[in-house]
């Protein structure tokens, strides 16, 4: 296995790999969650950090999605057979990133609150500014105390993994779940992923009162028969 930090848990059908949102590690709810339905089932999942997250070693502020993105890749090259990719808001991104350097590995994506091309929506004109003139941002966080850190390396690597704005060229079967009470990612940019998409097999699920993490226990409960529908 690869030296990310990682948990596997073996069994049968395509191994459920999970990928975090931006700063967020592999002990979150959704992960965990999914890791307890493969235990439960005798289903093959993976969990893991990128690096400068969680227990992986890194500097967090010298990684860029690309870093990212190829750590995604480099846990699709450790298993045997196809994966199915669950990508959490940012992860959503770098899954769709990673289908496409590997479609012959992937057999289904299944993203909740999925976030491709944030850095060009997700920053206000004067925190761009900032990002150029000072090379890194800090923003409050809703999820904890210590504020989040953006760098100027993270948004240009950003330009440069843009999809939204040309037909992204995957065909395997996608789900998406997206909270329409999202404070951080507007569902609308849901809908513009569907669009994109190629493949024909695409559904989009909206949680009406559903926030951005999307980690209540209905939540988690539409997340695991999304991903029992598609991981056959």
């Amino acid at each position: 296995m690869s030296a990310l930090a990682h948990h596997y848990t073996p069994g049968a059908g395509p191994v459920v790999l999970f990928l975090p949102g931006y700063a967020s590690d592999m002990a979150g709810t959704k992960a965990l969650a999914i890791d307890g339905w493969a235990r439960a089932g005798g289903r093959a999942a993976l969990r893991f950090d990128y690096r400068g997250c969680g227990q992986s070693g890194g500097d967090f502020a010298a990684m860029t999605l690309e870093d990212w993105r190829d750590d995604v890749i480099a846990m699709i090259d450790q298993v045997a057979g196809p994966v199915v990719l669950v990508g959490s808001s940012m992860g959503g991104w770098l899954m769709l990133s990673a289908a496409l350097a590997r479609p012959g590995r992937v057999a289904a994506l299944v993203g909740v609150a999925a976030a491709p091309d944030f850095t060009d929506w997700g920053f206000s004109a004067d925190e761009q500014r900032t990002l150029l003139a000072d090379g890194r941002l800090l923003r409050p966080s809703p999820y904890g105390p210590e504020p989040t850190l953006y760098t100027r390396a993270l948004w240009e690597s950003g330009a440069r993994l843009r999809l939204l704005n040309a037909p992204i060229a995957l065909h395997m079967p996608v789900r998406l779940l997206h909270g329409m009470a999202d404070a951080d990612v507007p569902y609308a940019v849901a809908l513009k992923l569907v669009e994109r998409l190629a493949g024909g097999d695409v559904q989009l699920t909206l949680i009406k009162d559903g926030d951005h993490r999307l980690s209540r226990a209905a939540d988690i409960a539409l997340l695991i028969r999304t991903i029992e529908e598609v991981a056959r």
